[in-house]
């Protein structure tokens, strides 16, 4: 199977950044959590203007990544895993039964409370996590899967974008979202004009985003449209969108998402374990996300081959799209982020980032030995058969 160099090397990047966000949330939590836990907590919330430094990374540093996340998106539609109608449903199926599935058993504890609105919190996969975890099990894993759990998230994190967009919006000032929307279609039209050089997108995207912060609209999915808005051309080394994709890729997954988990894991946990998991929020996120992920993108899958509306990469088998489905339930960033979005009190949020590391730690040594156990297995028996495993 052939891969394109920017594929490969957003899989490299999203595997170091995978590990490397490990260590910042472990490094965070052992401080937030030690003697130092009250000045290291209190340094994230530390007032900067109107708001704390965690609510400026929130709101304004993840917005390069939702950018990322919208080049990633057009680069899958025009030329990667999406641009193909057959090839693409299976895994747009496939996430979107590990959107759904997730967010039904979230609701089926918490319909008619407090917590309801959190049901987005349960349908989101952290790719970085995601692939990092993938990747200790080293060469055996085949590029197929590695592709359909690319392209799964990538799917994923579209979905949770829409699910901010529609669910998580809040007193909508009209002024500055006509504004916002205003510059956008600027963009486009810079780019209809076929203009080419990246700072006007650059400067019409930070307009777009001090708009959308301003209108209700949360300020991040500026990111997704000024992707949308930059010319990707044929998509060579050449284009806008190709160099600052390419760009991006590292400053993302080596500052930008590390910094995110220091600061929004920077929370005592005092023994509210015991407490979490007999609470509805909790017990609804960890099972959405430990078994509604797994479930949904299973079922889903397997319904969509019986009905002979997609078939299998080659080189996989349903079990292989079951650990992926495991290993989808990584929620960490982008369930953190929408719990942020759900919810106003400081105890809930803390208690729905307890349980979103959980159930993410959960999924990831389960999908780490569900997985390690297939592929040992097919390569026993592609050595009992005298066949070469690469």
């Amino acid at each position: 199977m052939k891969i394109s160099q920017l594929l490969r090397g957003f899989l490299e990047s999203e595997k170091a950044g995978g590990i490397i966000l490990l260590l910042a949330t472990s490094i965070s939590l052992l401080l937030a959590n030690s003697l130092f836990g009250p000045s290291y907590i209190a340094f994230w919330e530390s007032p900067i203007g109107h708001h704390s430094l965690t609510h400026w990374i929130n709101d304004g540093l993840m917005t390069i990544f939702f950018l990322l996340i919208g080049l990633e998106l057009e680069r899958e539609i025009y030329h990667g895993e999406l641009s193909k109608p057959k090839e693409a449903l299976l895994p747009i199926l496939a996430a979107t039964g590990g959107m759904l599935v997730p967010a039904a058993l979230f609701l089926s504890f918490n319909i008619g409370t407090e917590y309801a609105s959190g049901a987005g919190i349960p349908m989101a996969t952290d790719i970085a996590f995601a692939l990092g975890v993938l990747s200790l099990l080293g060469n055996r894993v085949p590029l197929a899967l590695k592709i359909f759990l690319t392209a799964l998230a990538v799917i994923d994190d579209l979905g949770a974008v829409l699910v901010i967009a529609i669910f998580y919006t809040n007193n909508l000032n009209l002024a500055f979202l006509g504004g916002a929307l205003g510059i956008f279609g600027a963009l486009l039209i810079l780019n209809r004009l076929k203009v080419h050089q990246i700072w006007p997108y650059l400067l019409g995207g930070l307009a777009m985003w001090f708009c959308m912060l301003q209108s209700g609209v949360h300020a991040t999915l500026s990111g997704i449209l000024l992707a949308f808005a930059l010319p990707f051309g044929n998509g060579d080394k050449t284009t806008a969108s190709y160099r600052l994709q390419h760009f991006l890729h590292k400053p993302v997954a080596y500052l930008i998402l590390p910094i995110f988990a220091l600061a929004n894991t920077a929370f005592a946990i005092n023994g509210s374990i015991e407490l979490i998991l007999s609470n509805s929020l909790g017990l609804g996120i960890m099972l959405g996300l430990v078994f509604g992920k797994p479930i949904g993108v299973f079922v889903f899958s397997w319904i969509a081959i019986r009905l002979n509306w997609c078939k299998l990469p080659d080189g996989l088998t349903l079990s292989h799209l079951l650990g992926a489905g495991f290993l989808a339930g990584i929620g960490f960033t982008m369930s953190i982020f929408i719990a942020l979005l759900a919810f106003q009190s400081p105890g809930t949020i803390m208690n729905a980032k307890i349980a979103v590391l959980m159930a993410s730690v959960l999924a990831a040594i389960w999908g780490l030995l569900f997985l390690q156990t297939l592929l040992k297995k097919r390569l026993n028996k592609a050595e009992a058969e005298g066949e070469v495993v690469s």
